[in-house]
């Protein structure tokens, strides 16, 4: 398989330094690909025609041995192939622009506002199940005595 969508390989789509430095495999499944495709189609191409450019994807996919090597949830959606995390540094938009059109124009199951100020998250994660099973939940992440913690925004 080359290509995830129109605008995502599937090189971009797994490649992690962490999993070539560990040499730990991050090769998805059948179903993980089908839920790449959901997301992908369905907030990251959507999502790329409002940027109008291209939308750097810091991780999508992780296979349980990554995730639990960069000391992931156990229950991450990136396992499952469900989720993205997005950082626009080509300066097309702001990371706080691209977290406000997915929250008032898409569908997805979590949205989070990843660390960063009031004005702009370092990055944001996004998932995405079905359009019937999403969630539309919004959370911000923040450092509480040194442990990530997430509030409902």
């Amino acid at each position: 398989m080359e290509k995830i969508s129109q605008n995502i390989s599937f090189k971009e789509a797994t490649k992690s330094n962490t999993a070539l430095r560990l040499n730990l495999k991050n090769d998805p499944d059948a179903y993980q690909i089908t839920n790449m495709v959901g997301v992908a189609e369905n907030v990251f191409e959507p999502l790329r025609e409002y940027v109008g450019g291209p939308i750097k994807i810091n991780s999508m996919f992780r296979s349980e041995e990554l995730n639990t090597a960069i000391g992931g949830s156990s229950r991450s959606q990136h396992i499952e192939g469900r989720a993205m995390d997005l950082d626009d540094t080509f300066g097309h938009k702001s990371n706080a622009e691209m977290f406000h059109y997915i929250k008032d124009n898409l569908s997805f199951d979590q949205l989070i506002w990843e660390f960063g100020d009031d004005n702009n998250p370092n990055w944001i994660h996004v998932s995405y199940v079905s359009q019937e099973e999403n969630r539309a939940r919004c959370l911000r992440a923040e450092k509480i005595n040194g442990k990530t913690s997430y509030r409902v925004i």
